[in-house]
């Protein structure tokens, strides 16, 4: 009876922890977490019920008929990049042979080495029972904990799991897999046919069996690692292509400053002459001429200083720029911003915020029928707070590992770099971002922390 109820058990309870290992594996890939477990329980049901049709859990038809039902439902409760999902689904198919196939050979040392004591000779049925009990636990237990492990590996070195999978980082991906799971359909076959004809096996034979399937799970692990650290090295140039645009964004601006300031001396050196000239005007009576006089000097000094006045020329020139720039698009341009003169914040910081927070509303405001970008800054104790908010239409998709939108329109694998470059200033000065659409507006809030 012992016996009975554990061959029963054993493959519903195998179906449980592989469905669990599946959610594990799956769940940090997917856009809501509780599909992930929509997913396992698609696949255990799939499995029962061919058990219920006599095709058992452990043949490979049943185990590729589950994983694809895990892969439909997946692909339908998450529309987006399929290429990984498939690669998720053989990565779990892979891992389970190879897993089970350490538990087997596990489980024939230990039932070998048990039937040849003396104490398992001198016992009836119910030792013998006992002992199938056990040995069926443990070969449960030594599988499982070889998928997770696996599994664990794979979480930690697969570091960019929102990025986009292409058709050729599948197929490279997708070797050792392939190397492993055949690898272990040849040995496993010629070492069943060897126990069937000679009814023993070799151990030396099965270490090295162990030593193999270890390798191909440490192998797909490394090539994972490998992979990401190829994408590390992708996103690290293009940070440094970034920041290099802005170092010459800078340039610019402060280039642009020093025009300012040579303007602004040039008007300076000529004030006397033109004090001079509105006093004679005035002397003389000539007060129509003086009154045109003195606002064509009005109107060269606000050319020379710009209309924008934020209390820092950099900031100033920087606004200035965008504000021309959205004119010509007919964008209607507001700015309520200060520089925060007197306390720890950089200018070229700030600098790198509102260029990049400045050129993505310039870029994705175009499309709305009256479109407006507008900008303020004040602070509140020592928290300095610059929101920049634009008109908006239409939806975002969004990178669930960083909560920021991927702005990219040209290569679906680069995300939003202007949004994590604001990011990263905002954490220095131990602050951070937050971004709100509703009502047909996008509203970036960047929150500085100021040293009182």
């Amino acid at each position: 009876m012992c016996y009975d109820l554990t061959l029963q058990l054993q493959p519903v309870v195998e179906q449980i922890l592989q469905g669990y290992c599946l959610c594990r594996l799956i769940k940090p890939f997917l856009e809501k977490k509780e599909r992930a477990w929509c997913t396992g329980a698609v696949y255990f049901l799939t499995m029962m019920i061919l058990y219920a049709m006599n095709c058992h859990p452990d043949s490979s038809t049943a185990v590729s008929a589950g994983i694809f039902a895990a892969l439909i439902v997946m692909c339908w409760l998450d529309r987006r990049n399929y290429e990984q999902k498939i690669f998720l689904s053989m990565t779990l198919y892979s891992m389970c042979w190879l897993a089970s196939a350490i538990a087997e050979i596990l489980y024939d040392i230990l039932y070998g080495f048990a039937t040849h004591t003396d104490y398992m000779q001198r016992h009836d049925a119910k030792v013998w029972g006992a002992l199938y009990v056990v040995l069926s636990v443990s070969y449960i237990l030594v599988k499982i904990s070889v998928m997770l492990a696996g599994i664990r590996c794979i979480l930690k070195v697969y570091v960019y799991k929102s990025a986009n999978m292409t058709k050729k980082e599948l197929c490279m991906l997708s070797a050792p897999l392939v190397m492993g799971t055949g690898g272990f359909e040849t040995i496993h076959y010629y070492r069943s046919f060897y126990i069937s004809e000679t009814g023993h096996n070799v151990h030396a034979y099965d270490i090295r069996a162990v030593v193999y399937y270890t390798v191909s799970i440490a192998v797909l692990v490394v090539v994972i690692g490998l992979y990401q650290s190829i994408r590390a090295n992708q996103e690290e140039k293009l940070q440094n292509e970034l920041l290099a645009s802005q170092i010459d964004s800078i340039r610019h601006h402060i280039g642009q400053v020093e025009m300012l300031y040579q303007n602004i001396r040039g008007i300076r050196h000529d004030m006397a002459n033109h004090i001079l000239t509105l006093e004679r005007l005035y002397a003389g009576n000539r007060m129509d001429e003086a009154r045109e006089y003195s606002l064509n000097l009005k109107a060269a000094l606000s050319g020379a200083a710009g209309e924008i006045r934020s209390g820092n020329p950099v900031t100033d020139v920087i606004l200035q720029e965008w504000k021309s720039e959205a004119e010509k698009k007919e964008i209607q341009f507001r700015s309520d911003f200060y520089f925060p003169a007197g306390s720890d914040i950089n200018a070229f910081d700030i600098s790198v915020i509102l260029n990049n927070a400045l050129q993505n509303a310039v870029e994705n405001v175009e499309r709305c029928e009256t479109p407006y970008i507008s900008i303020r800054s004040y602070h509140r104790n020592n928290a300095y707070m610059t929101e920049i908010s634009n008109s908006f239409t239409g939806s975002l998709q969004w990178d669930y590992e960083s909560s920021l939108p991927i702005t990219s329109k040209k290569e679906k694998d680069r995300h939003g770099y202007g949004l994590a470059s604001i990011r990263r200033v905002a954490e220095k000065y131990s602050g951070d971002i937050a971004i709100d659409i509703k009502d047909g507006e996008f509203l970036l809030s960047v929150m500085l922390m100021m040293e009182k």
